[in-house]
């Protein structure tokens, strides 16, 4: 079930992206814009306060359903332009890579997507933003596959299982960390 929270930021980036030529970047600058507008009033950006970035994707995705827009590509869009966000006012861009992961996870739930697939997708927004960043892309990606599993196993098993087997088969991602991740559960 979509939060209020989810359902108001949906409606913002809605209005956004609505006419907009190219809705993947529209919807990149709006969410970007939306992390950084969140969070530079914040004297301290801690993990509370990154609670938003999840609702942030969770939004971006529910926002593009009927735009023709690939929802995979826009959960990769949005975490990546989570995390430039966080990076932009100073936080924690680990952990804002896991929560905008969570999010992704929630929005796939949501419109009835494969979570597994979608799961792999924000993870890879996750190491590409990192690494342009110059920041511990193993770290980033242990976080968010921890809280891509958490996410899942929190919507049911069947979901759970579908993360965890997507992303044990995903080559996209750092095959070592994943299962070292993976293997302590």
């Amino acid at each position: 079930m979509i939060s209020q929270v989810v359902t108001e930021l949906k409606d913002t980036l809605v209005a956004t992206i609505k006419g907009a030529d190219d809705v993947v970047t529209a919807l990149r600058d709006a969410v970007k814009n939306q992390i950084v507008g969140t969070l530079k009033n914040v004297s301290e950006v801690g993990s509370t306060t990154l609670d938003s970035a999840s609702d942030v994707v969770e939004a971006a995705m529910v926002s593009v359903q009927n735009t023709g827009v690939a929802v995979v590509s826009i959960a990769k869009v949005s975490v990546s332009s989570v995390v430039s966000g966080v990076s932009e006012v100073g936080g924690d861009v680990i952990s804002a890579g896991a929560k905008a992961v969570s999010g992704a996870v929630k929005g796939a739930s949501d419109l009835g997507e494969d979570a597994g697939v979608i799961a792999v997708s924000a993870i890879e927004g996750v190491v590409e933003s990192l690494t342009g960043l110059g920041q511990d892309v193993s770290e980033g990606t242990k976080a968010a596959v921890v809280s891509a599993v958490q996410t899942a196993d929190a919507i049911g098993s069947e979901v759970g299982g579908s993360v965890r087997k997507a992303l044990m088969s995903a080559v996209s991602l750092p095959k070592d960390v994943v299962s070292s991740v993976l293997g302590k559960e």
